[in-house]
């Protein structure tokens, strides 16, 4: 390239596709795409060398909404796929989205799995305490006496999941939550997980204004957190055991496990892969 032509200059409309959102007016996930696009924007990453994998939800429909490559899995797979990815392309920058049902529910199993082998991915997790998609039933995350669903009108009756306790102790290297509320700040979070090598989860308090209507008080719930960032787990889960889980807009957790990067064995032409699968 001739020294003398200036590199382009990304800005966050170019990580947007022509595509029209259609979450509910008022959805958190509007925030977060700009969130994303404005981090990714920050970084001047080429829109080709960042890929956005999803699997099913409201807030999986993000790759649609983005111009990079995008990958729209099945419900609870994004994880293995966006891994597989990874570790296939390590050049890449690889973003995977979705919610607290698909990631904590159906995808359960593999979250636990993604945190332990510490690939270098960043986990954006639109948490509104319900499944938005099929109509409001309780999700992972929803507090046990939550009567809106008519499948437990009553109250789920168990504890909520714990996502960032779980990542911590399953081995994720960098664990944040913020708030939609706040999309510059949720911009600065994306921006600091992806440069951070291994595993990044960042939980994003992102309220369902359709089918959980009080969420939209989640703004005036919210504080940031007072306390600085650590790199002692055990202090992280003293942290992260005592809180209410509304202390947001700080990182919580940074790890120093190297990321798992296994050295790639080379090319194959497509008939000698199909030769190691034929009966």
């Amino acid at each position: 390239m001739d020294a003398c032509v200036k590199q382009r200059d990304y800005t966050a409309k170019d990580y947007k596709s022509d595509v029209k959102p259609i979450w509910c007016p008022g959805c958190g996930d509007y925030s977060v795409l700009a969130a994303i696009t404005r981090a990714l924007a920050s970084m001047q990453l080429a829109p080709e060398n960042v890929a956005v994998v999803s699997g099913i939800g409201c807030s999986s429909r993000i790759p649609a909404y983005t111009s990079v490559y995008g990958f729209h899995g099945v419900h609870g797979r994004a994880l293995p796929v966006a891994t597989g990815l990874k570790i296939a392309r390590p050049d890449l920058t690889v973003l995977v989205t979705g919610g607290d049902g698909d990631g904590f529910s159906i995808g359960g199993n593999h979250f636990l799995h993604a945190c332990r082998r510490n690939v270098d991915l960043t986990y954006i997790v639109m948490d509104n305490q319900v499944y938005g998609m099929t109509k409001g039933q309780a999700s992972p995350t929803t507090e046990p006496d939550w009567e809106g669903s008519k499948l437990t009108p009553d109250g789920a009756g168990i504890e909520s999941f714990h996502p960032l306790v779980v990542a911590l102790a399953a081995g994720a290297n960098f664990i944040a939550r913020c708030s939609s509320s706040d999309p510059n700040n949720v911009a600065d979070i994306i921006t600091q997980a992806i440069r951070h090598p291994g595993f990044s989860l960042v939980q994003v308090l992102s309220p369902c204004v359709t089918f959980r209507p009080e969420q939209q008080e989640w703004k005036h719930m919210v504080r940031t957190a007072v306390v600085d960032v650590t790199d002692d787990a055990a202090r992280a889960a003293r942290r992260l055991m005592t809180d209410d889980g509304f202390n947001v807009g700080k990182v919580l957790y940074k790890g120093d496990r190297p990321a798992y990067q296994p050295e790639p064995k080379g090319a194959a032409a497509v008939a000698d892969l199909e030769a190691d699968f034929a009966l």
